[in-house]
């Protein structure tokens, strides 16, 4: 493989586990060896397995359904759809067994495979919460130009580390990878090519050592939430990659109690894409999270 080509880490993985990274003298290289000085290798990259969804009966809670959608409840811990670490599982399994069809039946949204059918938006594996999901093309076309045009009503509650300094605000930026940490992103300057992120934050309640905030989302950028909290310093509880271990028991106690960030899409509101109606769904605050709130009561 000639130099310049970018690779992800798993496919160096893949390409380490099939005996595929070699010397100059064509043997293979173990992904533990030692190098001691200059080493040229070659790389024949080994493609991944394709991921296909199945139907799996797990837990799912429906708020409402049609011929046309589904929205749900989002467990914490379950991952939206499968992927490399989480081939099953997931919401589309879940969903692919509710409705009593394989993978084809559903809409794929294009540039996606048959690993995402129905999927419209995502959720991170630990926020919990309301989630649509469509069961036709005209359906998924629909709602996804309203996630593009921002056209749609979503807000999250969430835990954040310490007492805000501010009943309100709107953070802009704008939405890049972070170059300290590539699995985060950051808040970076906006201009031409950086995608804007906008969010608007509004206290809900303030805690013992944590600010309870309510987040409408005036974008959809991937973290966009978590990323403005850690730039404002006032992280989400619980959220292992952009937040910081606190120097408060009682808060580190909370933490361990909740077993994940403390972040819930709790409304969710759109209009129906085929009778135009409006709807919007609220998603109620998981119990962990209320039990969060009664002890950290002042």
């Amino acid at each position: 493989m000639e130099a310049g080509v970018e690779l992800s880490r798993a496919q160096f993985g893949r390409a380490f586990g099939q005996h595929q990274v070699t010397d100059e003298l064509g043997a293979p290289l173990k992904a533990s060896a030692k190098v001691r000085g200059p080493l040229r290798v070659h790389v024949e990259p080994v493609a991944a397995e394709p991921l296909r969804a199945v139907p799996q009966a797990l837990p799912l809670s429906v708020l409402y359904e049609d011929e046309h959608l589904m929205v749900v409840d989002k467990a914490a811990g379950m991952s939206v759809h499968p992927g490399p670490g989480h081939p099953d599982g997931t919401l589309v399994n879940a969903v692919l067994h509710h409705f009593g069809v394989e993978a084809e039946a559903l809409p794929t949204l294009e540039g996606n495979d048959v690993a995402r059918p129905g999927i419209v938006h995502r959720l991170d594996k630990d926020t919990s919460g309301a989630m649509v999901v469509a069961r036709t093309e005209l359906a998924q076309a629909r709602l996804s130009e309203q996630f593009r045009a921002h056209s749609l009503e979503r807000s999250y509650l969430g835990l954040l580390m310490g007492t805000l300094p501010f009943d309100a605000r709107t953070v802009v930026s704008g939405h890049a990878r972070d170059a300290n940490d590539r699995r985060r992103f950051a808040p970076v300057a906006r201009g031409e090519g950086v995608r804007e992120a906008k969010t608007h934050l509004r206290v809900e309640r303030r805690l013992r050592g944590a600010t309870l905030v309510r987040f409408t989302l005036h974008t959809g950028r991937t973290h966009q939430i978590r990323m403005h909290a850690r730039a404002l310093g006032h992280p989400v509880l619980g959220d292992e990659l952009y937040g910081y271990r606190p120097r408060n028991d009682e808060i580190a106690a909370v933490i361990r109690d909740i077993g994940r960030q403390a972040l819930h899409a709790g409304v969710l509101g759109f209009e129906h894409p085929v009778s135009g109606d409006a709807l919007r769904f609220e998603a109620p605050l998981p119990e962990c999270i209320a039990a969060a709130l009664d002890t950290l009561s002042m």
